[in-house]
């Protein structure tokens, strides 16, 4: 990620989402917003620099002052032309300069600052040195739903990410499995998301047979077989916003076991997203899903959360698990993806990404949730 954002979004854009961040700030008790290099200063500003580096870039929000992007002068060229660029003032610092001059002008010398969770510790070192009587919060604890609400625009980026991996999906359902090791297959997912739009491939999971028990295993060596399960888990960034979706398929037929664990998540899948609606908490969805897969007898070998958040990255807040008690609000988009896990044997999960609709919720994948043969 270098430059600047897609172009769908304007200086107006980026100016209204820089000051409901710094109004959000001030409702939280927070004296501003400290945004290192990442991906809320890309949903602030449009503005991505092509590597968080030792010198200092960091965006300025206090409620009642001018945003103020901080960078270094080496790199103020590219941040010039990114989309938000004239909604706020640029203050490039040369080499040997004291970086801190501008937050140590600007900001409330004893004030409590939100930060991005991921600045660099030099970086916030460095704030404390210029401003000791400062104290910090992360912005996932401090504002949690900073990104969380999405608008028109960004729920038909969603979609449009979303319809591009279940075409993915379509491709790759027709390709033969077995006799092919699951790197094969990892790279003709990777190549067929690349295919229909994604700049970039975030993660494809190939687990087969016993391999699909580990959650989160990705691709290995294994060379798939007649009789394997196999988890199909992958997505990325198409114009800037994330893609996720994971099916479950069967190379032949299915013993009557496997079709019914199937049969157990798809039937959890539903009822999470059958949960979903304005106003219920995110642990609800958890509770739904988990529920069914617990009735069926199967509860511990669910070991994840139902789901996450999803933006202009594939993981990030609210998050579908027990103890969550923020309120789905309209516009909020998030995985729904229970599955069973049984350790040597296989795993089955099914996932869809879902957004907070007035009245319920909406699926913006669409393959079938039923279990697809392949060869």
């Amino acid at each position: 990620m270098s430059g600047s954002a897609p172009a769908q979004f304007t200086a107006d854009d980026y100016r209204a989402r820089m000051e409901r961040a710094a109004r959000s700030a001030a409702d939280a008790g927070l004296a501003g917003l400290l945004v290192a290099p990442g991906p809320d200063l890309v949903w602030l500003t449009g503005y991505a620099p092509t590597a968080a580096t030792e010198r200092l870039t960091l965006l300025v929000l206090a409620p009642g002052r001018e945003p103020a992007l901080v960078v270094p002068a080496l790199e103020a060229p590219d941040a010039e032309k990114a989309a938000g660029a004239s909604a706020l003032t640029l203050h490039a610092w040369t080499d040997g300069a004291d970086p801190y001059t501008v937050p140590r002008t600007v900001l409330d010398p004893d004030g409590r600052f939100g930060i991005s969770d991921n600045a660099w510790a030099m970086h916030l070192l460095g704030l404390q040195k210029a401003l000791p009587d400062t104290s910090y919060a992360a912005l996932t604890d401090a504002l949690p739903m900073l990104r969380a609400v999405k608008d028109a625009a960004e729920l038909e980026l969603l979609a449009a990410a979303g319809a591009a991996a279940d075409a993915a999906f379509e491709e790759i359902r027709k390709a033969p499995f077995a006799g092919r090791r699951e790197t094969d297959l990892g790279r003709d997912l990777a190549d067929l998301l690349l295919r229909f739009g994604h700049s970039q491939v975030d993660f494809t999971i190939v687990g087969s047979g016993p391999n699909g028990a580990n959650p989160h295993h990705e691709v290995g060596d294994r060379v798939i077989r007649r009789g394997d399960m196999v988890v199909l888990d992958f997505g990325g960034l198409k114009d800037g916003y994330g893609s996720d979706t994971t099916r479950t398929v069967h190379v032949g037929e299915p013993t009557d076991e496997e079709r019914r664990v199937h049969d157990v998540v798809r039937a959890a899948q539903e009822a999470g997203f059958r949960a979903v609606r304005p106003g219920a908490a995110c642990q609800d969805v958890d509770r739904a899903a988990r529920a069914v897969i617990e009735d069926a007898g199967y509860g511990e070998y669910f070991i994840h959360r139902t789901g996450h958040g999803i933006g202009v990255t594939t993981h990030e807040p609210p998050y579908m698990i027990e103890g969550e008690e923020l309120p789905l609000v309209p516009g909020m988009c998030f995985s729904v993806e229970p599955g069973i896990y049984l350790p040597g044997r296989f795993g089955v999960r099914i996932e869809d990404i879902v957004t907070v609709t007035e009245d319920g919720g909406r699926r913006l994948n669409d393959t079938t949730r039923e279990m697809v043969i392949v060869e």
